[in-house]
């Protein structure tokens, strides 16, 4: 079927659309950075880097299934839960916008957890009147990632959406699967990083890393209460501000000493593929960034109509 990706940022949904079997025909941010990252991982997709309320929805290709990872920002309990009245959560509406263009047999949108719960759920159903007035039929649920085979707490709101209503009501979200890597299945201590991950014996971040690391299969983080660890091998949620604040970055330590995780280690830790990369032309900070910033690829994905 042919997808077309709104705020795709670097792919994720994208990515799993495509290892489903789909191929995503047109896609469209407005970050520079994120663009660059998606052309270099999708050669053969149209990506249009525009504010999305600029784009005349008229010209988008035509598709089968719209998906939208829409800014979470303004709905997380890590923010201000603005909501609709953020900026950022009001371009929810160019979705809208875009099925009325086109009218897709599906849609897919993905956010942050607390999107159900938001403004006690007068922002959930603002959403869902915006999907069945249109005519279309809802299934949603909130799951974490690592009970779906990742090795990271990431827990997430998934809506899906169709015309057809035999299709909503054949439609299943995949049932929890056992977990059955930890964050060292992903993140091989024994290979050495490049040096500069590595923080110097003679700081004040390493002397209290040192100390507070008692479990070499976890992964450590300065938070505002302290020092974070994570429990049982699974990840605590890789946030977006890792690219902001570089003490934020996830820390492990390996056979050779005490350092941050890559970028590449978080998008492992994403469940993303080897095969997928950053481009030299996108600064580290960004690649945390954008690592931070996307979904979990759990391979779980099968929507037919």
């Amino acid at each position: 079927m042919r997808v077309c990706s709104l705020f795709c940022g670097i792919g994720g949904i994208d990515l799993a659309f495509e290892q489903a079997g789909h191929k995503v025909v047109w896609a469209n941010d407005k970050d520079n950075y994120a663009c660059m990252t998606y052309r270099h991982n999708f050669p053969s997709t149209e990506v249009v880097e525009a504010d999305i309320r600029s784009v005349d929805k008229s010209t988008i290709p035509d598709f089968d299934i719209l998906i939208a990872g829409f800014p979470c920002q303004p709905f997380s309990v890590c923010g201000k839960q603005k909501g609709f009245a953020d900026e950022r959560g009001n371009v929810f509406f160019e979705v809208g916008k875009t099925i009325d263009a086109k009218q897709p047999q599906i849609i897919f949108l993905e956010n942050v957890a607390n999107l159900t719960e938001h403004d006690r759920g007068k922002t959930f159903n603002v959403i869902h009147n915006e999907l069945a007035g249109r005519g279309y039929y809802i299934r949603y649920t909130v799951a974490d990632a690592c009970e779906y085979g990742i090795p990271q707490h990431r827990t997430r709101s998934y809506i899906v959406a169709f015309r057809d209503k035999q299709a909503c009501d054949d439609f299943r979200f995949p049932e929890k699967v056992p977990l059955e890597k930890r964050i060292t299945d992903v993140i091989d201590t024994k290979v050495k990083a490049d040096n500069g991950y590595y923080l110097k014996p003679d700081t004040l971040a390493y002397e209290r890393l040192r100390k507070a690391i008692t479990d070499d299969k976890q992964l450590y983080r300065f938070a505002d209460f302290g020092i974070q660890a994570s429990k049982d091998g699974i990840a605590f949620t890789l946030k977006a501000n890792m690219g902001t604040y570089p003490n934020r970055v996830p820390i492990i330590k390996d056979d050779f000493g005490i350092r941050t995780i890559t970028p590449r280690e978080c998008l492992s830790l994403q469940g993303f593929p080897e095969c997928y990369t950053f481009p030299d032309t996108v600064p580290k900070r960004e690649q945390y960034k954008q690592a931070g910033n996307t979904v979990c690829l759990c391979k779980i994905l099968n929507i037919t109509v």
